[in-house]
């Protein structure tokens, strides 16, 4: 492309202001009601060039031009998927940050759209229970802006280390002040619903977690059950997390938990890794009982 500098005006210069003023560099007004290229557009650009790391000047080149559009897109612009080349941008560095904050891990974020990011969005849309096709429409943007106070402005988590202990004290404190109603659909997934009601009775005697077979009370502030088996293909999707591609619970419980739209949060816990195995043994049982009890307790403490 031809260099868009100063002294030009028309279409493409207008072009230039809008995106430069979306990202809050300053332009004289006059400039941009005549569409002029003049000295505060020249300067602005100055700016962005050194903000983006280029080589200085006050032209927008076929260099300058990309990173412009790149860094003007805003999460929700545009629908985000796998595809070569790879979606690049402000928005895809947005959605990178949140996911990686909220327990998804896709890496670094460098703002290109790749496999991992398509294998994190996945996960947090069958996480909240959207349908998990990896690719990002309004109705995950809806779901990520929604849960905007829990990522916004905190530090990106590209490794996730493991499931933090949430200490008896705490666990406690958490159990007394949220209701939460535990069950499982199978004698496997029974008998470790069964072990997490009992460990949470022996950590306080004013514990609100309770034990249901069939239907799952309404009057509770979060509904976890528990499977064996993964979800059926022709079910509704739902709020899902399955524990063995789980690098943070308690994470990936609290983003599930804030991005419910109905009271009580209902959130379904597959063990279908876990449980698979030959002998699946009451020690295999009360481990992970302790381990999802503790997962709930940290998410819900904040």
């Amino acid at each position: 492309m031809e260099p868009i500098k100063q002294g030009q005006t028309g279409p493409a210069v207008e072009d230039v202001q809008a995106r430069l003023a979306v990202l809050s560099f300053e332009i004289d007004p006059s400039e941009l009601s005549s569409q002029q290229f003049g000295p505060s557009t020249a300067e602005a650009v100055r700016a962005f060039r050194a903000q983006q790391g280029l080589a200085s000047g006050s032209e927008v080149d076929a260099i300058a031009w990309s990173a412009l559009v790149d860094a003007s897109y805003k999460l929700g612009d545009r629908t985000l998927y796998l595809r070569l080349p790879n979606f690049h941008g402000a928005d895809v560095r947005a959605l990178q940050q949140a996911l990686n904050t909220l327990g998804f891990a896709c890496g670094e974020d460098d703002g290109y759209f790749g496999p991992h990011t398509e294998a994190a969005l996945q996960q947090f849309q069958e996480n909240v229970g959207l349908f998990a096709d990896g690719m990002a429409f309004q109705d995950t943007f809806s779901y990520i802006n929604r849960l905007k106070h829990v990522w916004n402005g905190k530090p990106s988590v590209v490794e996730l280390g493991p499931d933090a202990r949430t200490g008896f004290a705490r666990a406690a404190t958490v159990l007394e002040q949220v209701s939460v109603a535990v069950g499982g659909e199978d004698a496997i997934a029974r008998n470790v619903a069964s072990r997490m009601w009992n460990i949470a009775s022996a950590t306080t005697n004013n514990s609100g977690m309770v034990l249901y077979d069939d239907e799952a009370p309404e009057d509770v502030d979060v509904v976890i059950h528990i499977a064996s088996s993964d979800l059926p293909e022709d079910a509704e999707p739902q709020a899902t997390i399955a524990l063995g591609d789980a690098g943070n619970l308690s994470q990936r419980i609290r983003t599930a938990v804030a991005a419910s739209k109905h009271k009580p949060a209902r959130l379904r816990l597959e063990i279908t890794e876990m449980s698979a195995v030959e002998r699946f043994t009451s020690n295999d049982a009360q481990t992970l009982a302790v381990r999802l009890l503790d997962g709930v307790c940290d998410a819900l403490s904040e």
